[in-house]
């Protein structure tokens, strides 16, 4: 039996939490909450045999990870997912609840197997193999269950959908967003489940792909196109864009209205087919109650520095570099907390990225807590780094 079991539809009912937190918007994110078991070695690792190191757990999931680094910003997250009533889904669900956040979307089963995954680093701290269990996410996970969060979605400033869920879920969460209003922001997750954007390309408000990812959404949104990874390695930022500028105008032409590009070490491209300052039109529901994220960053990152055209912001340097598995991942909860919290676009990229660099320094996917005072600072860097690489029209 599931733990949730309304009698009627959700959006005839007031949770707890929505009224202890009366007139509180939520950022609603929709996807995966997973176990990660990181297989860290001290000696570079070899087939066929053992090699010393540390094996950990930790909350993963590309979703559940956006939502804590979103809360931990100082926005509250609704997280929709599922989970199963066993050893792992206790164990993430306790961590979870440990944070004071709710557990009202997420359903738990005892037929529902938790998804986990299994990685081996190598000695950078790169992913070096994987095994992810995740297929009880699309099972479980249903338009069914999400519907029941109408009224989340219809407060929500913005819907988070990762790309886990199934085409049927995706579909459903989307349109339901679109119904009430909400703008959507679609993470791909990997090569393979980004081409699930096209059944929902017109919904999608943001998207968060990097170069690989950006090159297969391309493809499936325009398949008598065929565009190819980048075989070269661009000596400029403004070369790499020109070589990335077809694929990402596609994205644009589907009707996606902010690519925001990752690209490592690199940084990121920020592609609008509209100029940046039209936040409020397409998130009118921004909450603007983020005081001590708005006041730390409007007092370093000046608003309206650009307004319009594909800028490139620069990556922060790094202290040390011990696990790069939760950096995409904060990034885009650093851009959708800041987002929502009244921050505009150009400072909202600035905020992911130092909150990407913060994620890169320690062992978790996401910090125990952030520096107001270091993500500011960082977030000044990128911002005063940014440049304009193509001032013109991307359509």
């Amino acid at each position: 039996m599931d733990r949730h079991s309304p009698q009627k539809p959700h959006w005839l009912v007031k949770s707890e939490n929505q009224k202890e937190e009366e007139g509180e918007a939520q950022a609603v994110i929709i996807g995966g909450m997973v176990l990660d078991i990181h297989a860290i070695p001290s000696i570079p690792p070899n087939p066929r045999t053992t090699a010393p190191g540390k094996v950990r757990y930790a909350a993963g999931g590309v979703a559940r990870n956006i939502a804590e680094c979103v809360s931990k910003l100082g926005t509250k997250p609704f997280m929709i997912s599922a989970l199963g009533s066993d050893i792992a889904g206790n164990m993430l669900l306790e961590y979870w609840k440990s944070s004071g956040l709710s557990t009202e979307g997420i359903r738990m089963g005892n037929e529902i197997e938790t998804p986990v995954v299994s990685i081996v680093f190598d000695t950078e701290g790169e992913s070096a193999a994987a095994v992810a269990s995740v297929e009880s996410l699309e099972q479980f996970l249903t338009p069914k269950w999400i519907q029941q969060f109408k009224t989340n979605l219809a407060s929500a400033p913005i819907v988070m959908v990762d790309a886990n869920l199934s085409p049927l879920a995706l579909e459903a969460s989307c349109q339901l967003a679109a119904e009430v209003g909400t703008p959507v922001w679609f993470e791909p997750v990997s090569v393979a489940k980004s081409r699930r954007i096209v059944s929902v390309a017109k919904y999608i408000t943001f998207t968060s792909p990097n170069e690989d990812e950006l090159i297969a959404m391309a493809n499936a949104l325009s398949p008598k196109h065929t565009f190819s990874p980048i075989q070269k390695e661009a000596s400029t930022i403004t070369s790499l864009f020109q070589q990335l500028k077809p694929a990402i105008s596609i994205l644009l032409e589907k009707g996606i209205k902010v690519v925001i590009l990752t690209l490592g070490s690199k940084g990121v491209l920020l592609c609008s087919k509209k100029h940046f300052n039209f936040l409020d039109s397409i998130c009118p529901k921004r909450i603007n109650n983020n005081k001590r994220l708005q006041e730390a960053i409007n007092l370093v990152c000046p608003v309206g520095r650009f307004s319009g055209g594909v800028v490139h912001f620069p990556a922060v340097s790094l202290a040390a570099v011990v696990r790069l598995t939760g950096a995409g991942d904060c990034l885009v909860g650093g851009v959708v907390a800041s987002v929502c919290g009244g921050l505009d676009l150009m400072q909202s990229v600035a905020v992911g990225i130092a909150t990407a660099k913060a994620a890169v320094e320690v062992e978790m996917n996401v910090p125990l807590q952030f520096d107001f005072d270091h993500i500011a600072e960082d977030a000044r860097s990128v911002y005063l780094g940014a440049k304009v690489v193509f001032s013109q029209s991307m359509l």
